[in-house]
């Protein structure tokens, strides 16, 4: 089978002839550590992965060697690790918002990668565009989490005003993806941390669930499946995530409380889950011995009956030991050929690997 057949039919809930592997992100410090100064799409070649995640190109002015404005006025700051965080937005009032101009969602530029990716693994590997509802970029154009969540008890109309805002762009990049011809459409806006959901279930189902759900819809107005990505202990909010008829759920952070096997059981049924080698703790200081087992134990509890895409718990972040995501993938290909080796399921599901790391 090539990548997109087995990443298809997992999220169909079937047996590929292998568990298929991906990945939402992978850092450029593994891709180095690994194989030196190549493309992250050629990576994604060498280590033989079934998908490949893409993204929106976007202009940004550099404000200085640490921190940039991109095409939403929106202040990022460069840290030492890499990544970037927002610092602050522009839209601090009602009458900000009135006269804001979102970015051309339709701006040829954005869509450079995306067609460069069709060209190259079109029918091989699954193409999964990396996009957004509505949440994320409501806070990131205020300036900060604690400023939206303030506005949901103060204001709630104009955090409906602002969550249109992001939606009309967000929106379109769904649409405009889907035509260019990507394979699976996934959201990426975290909802949870450690211990919950950062808003209330309440909150969750009035300002953040009818975007998810206007995602969902687009993904299948367009014949592609869809895949949910969010951070965090997700139980308080997980039924009504699944009851957009999401086909996947990533990446179901063990170190939140997120047992992937317990996912499967409670919903296998109606989704794929797609996880969870932890990154959090056993990526960038285990053994490789320890990631070896750690996968066998997540083949055990999630691939049964197929249904499991295998990744990371979020990401291959600057912190992962390369060598260690080096043994997670050998061992995916050698423990994840179907049929699955009944003594190893035996043997594994009933492990809990992560608790020395809850301990630490």
């Amino acid at each position: 089978m090539t990548g997109l057949e087995r990443m298809l039919a997992a999220l169909r809930r079937e047996e590929p002839d292998q568990v298929p592997l991906w990945e939402l992100l992978i850092d450029r410090p593994v891709i180095e550590g690994l194989y030196g100064d190549i493309s992250y799409e050629e990576f994604v070649e060498r280590m033989d992965l079934d998908g490949i995640t893409i993204f929106t190109n976007s202009k940004k002015k550099w404000l200085d060697s640490e921190t940039y404005e991109n095409e939403w006025g929106i202040i990022w700051r460069v840290g030492a690790d890499g990544l970037a965080y927002p610092l602050e937005g522009p839209i601090r009032s009602e009458k900000d918002l009135d006269t804001y101009q979102i970015p051309d969602p339709d701006a040829e530029y954005r869509y450079r990668f995306a067609r460069e990716a069709v060209e190259r693994f079109k029918g091989e590997k699954a193409i999964i565009f990396l996009g957004h509802e509505a949440f994320e970029y409501s806070w990131y154009l205020l300036g900060g989490l604690d400023k939206l969540f303030i506005n949901y008890i103060k204001n709630p109309q104009f955090v409906k005003r602002l969550s249109e805002v992001a939606w009309s762009f967000q929106s379109r990049l769904l649409e405009n993806m889907a035509q260019v011809g990507v394979d699976i459409l996934l959201t990426g806006d975290d909802y949870a941390g450690k211990t919950g959901p950062m808003m209330s279930p309440r909150h969750f189902r009035e300002f953040i669930l009818p975007y998810l759900q206007k995602a969902v819809d687009i993904a299948h107005q367009h014949g592609l499946p869809f895949i949910k990505h969010t951070d965090g202990n997700l139980w308080k909010i997980i039924d009504m995530i699944v009851d957009t008829d999401i086909e996947g759920l990533h990446p179901n952070e063990p170190l939140a409380g997120m047992d992937i096997g317990e996912v499967k059981a409670k919903y296998g049924h109606r989704i794929a889950v797609v996880g969870n080698v932890d990154c959090g703790m056993l990526l960038p200081l285990g053994s490789e011995e320890e990631v070896i087992e750690a996968v066998k134990e997540t083949i055990a509890k999630a691939s049964v009956g197929g249904g499991h895409i295998l990744s990371s718990s979020n990401s291959i972040h600057p912190a992962v030991k390369a060598e260690n995501y080096r043994a997670m993938v050998a061992a995916a290909r050698e423990y994840g050929k179907y049929p699955l080796d009944s003594r190893m399921v035996e043997t594994h599901r009933s492990k809990n690997y992560i608790a020395r790391f809850r301990r630490t």
